[in-house]
Parts: C-alpha cells; structure tokens; sequence
C-alpha cells in the first residue's frame, strides 16, 4: 500500500507541475500560432459563405439550428484558463498512465533512468504519430476523425511496446522485434486527408509542428525528471 501511495503522489506531483510548465511554453511558442492560423480559416469560412449566397440553392445547411451551437470559450483570459487545465490535465493523466507501465513492468523511474523514459514518452505519444500524422493548424483539411484516432492509438500502443520489449529483453531477438512493431503502423500508413487546398502558410504549418514537438518533448522531460526526483525522495 505504501508503494502505490508513493506512485501517486509522485505521479499527481509530475503530472501537474509538467502539464503547468507546458502550458506556458505552449503560450508561448504555440497559441500565437493558432491564433494566426484562425485568421485564414475564418476567412476561407467568410468565403465559403459569400459562394453560398450567391448560389440558388437551400438555406445554409452547415449552420445548427438556434439553440445547438456547441459551446467554445471566449477568447482572451477564459480561453487561457480552458486552455491551461486542458494542458494540466493531460499531464496527470500521463503521469498516471507512465505509472502503472512502470508497475507492470517491473521498471521503476529514478533521476538515472527519467531521461530514458522521458525519451521513449516523446517517441510514443509525440514522434512516431506526428511522422504519419503531423499536428495540424485550424483551416487544414484532415483525414476523418475516427480513421485519425485509431492509427494514432495503434501507432502510440505498437511504440510503447517496442520500447518495452527491447528494454526487458535488451538482446538482437527483442530489437528484431521492437524495429517490428516500430515500423508496422507506419508500413499500413496514416489514414491521409482529402485533397483540399488550405489558405493556411506552409510555413506557418511547419513552424506548428515544430513547436507542438518542441512543447511535448520538454513536456515528457519534465514529467519524468520530477517523477523520479519525488520517487528517490520518498524512498529515504
């Protein structure tokens, strides 16, 4: 029981001050490049409308009838503070998530080994999706929803057991099999989205999944160094 104890508080610890940390680095490096990328997806949506109008055809079907808007917070400090418990929740979650791999696999996270698993963190959750994946800015087209999902949870699951595999096994077998599983999701390919020019800046897309990375690399940092630093301390 005091084992379990110590993992949680270890993990709420990591989780919360890594998804907070995150939050201002996605301020930073991130948001500003949302909120540019908004502007050219309300202008092609202001577009779309002026076609639309012009066109002797029905109402506007793409608009909700009143009352089933979905709801968005305001822009300004309440989409900050949405944005922040959003980034700080994740953050516990994976925390707890990295725990329970840790007990089940019989590798405990210490400050010698937090690099290691903030490394194979980054590769799982962040690297080997966004190679068929890449993060994707408002206003560009994208594959259909729950195509995006599936291939982004298999490749995630296929990664971390790879990196698992090769680590319990350490031998030409386990990297045999771990280059396997690494490859496979990526040898079916990522459900790819459909053709349709985007007015969003090539360069403002790359300089998104540049720093979305960035952001989740130092996410996975922090969590695990902070992790194992709790964990050493609780055990004296």
């Amino acid at each position: 029981m005091e084992m379990f104890r110590r993992i949680f508080f270890a993990a709420v610890l990591a989780g919360t001050v890594a998804g907070f940390m995150t939050s201002a680095i996605q301020q930073w490096r991130v948001v500003p490049l949302i909120l540019e990328a908004e502007r050219y997806e309300i202008s092609e949506a202001h577009a779309i409308d002026h076609e639309q109008d012009a066109a002797p055809v029905a109402p506007h079907l793409h608009e909700m009838p009143d009352g089933m808007n979905p709801w968005s917070p305001a822009d300004g400090l309440e989409r900050t503070f949405y944005t922040i418990l959003a980034t700080t929740l994740a953050g516990l979650g994976f925390a707890l998530l990295i725990s329970a791999v840790s007990v089940f696999s019989a590798i405990e996270i210490t400050p010698k080994n937090a690099l290691a698993w903030g490394l194979s963190g980054f590769l799982a959750f962040s690297l080997m999706p966004a190679i068929g994946l890449p993060p994707d800015l408002p206003g560009m087209a994208g594959a259909a929803l729950e195509a995006r999902q599936a291939w982004w949870v298999s490749t995630a699951l296929a990664t971390g057991a790879a990196v698992l595999i090769f680590a319990k096994l350490g031998n030409p077998a386990g990297a045999v099999i771990a280059l396997a599983l690494l490859l496979a999701p990526h040898i079916v390919g990522a459900p790819q989205p459909p053709a349709i020019p985007s007015d969003v800046p090539a360069r403002l897309a790359t300089a998104y999944a540049a720093n979305t990375l960035f952001s989740s690399l130092a996410f996975w940092l922090m969590l695990t160094a902070i992790y194992g630093w709790k964990n050493r301390n609780s055990l004296k």
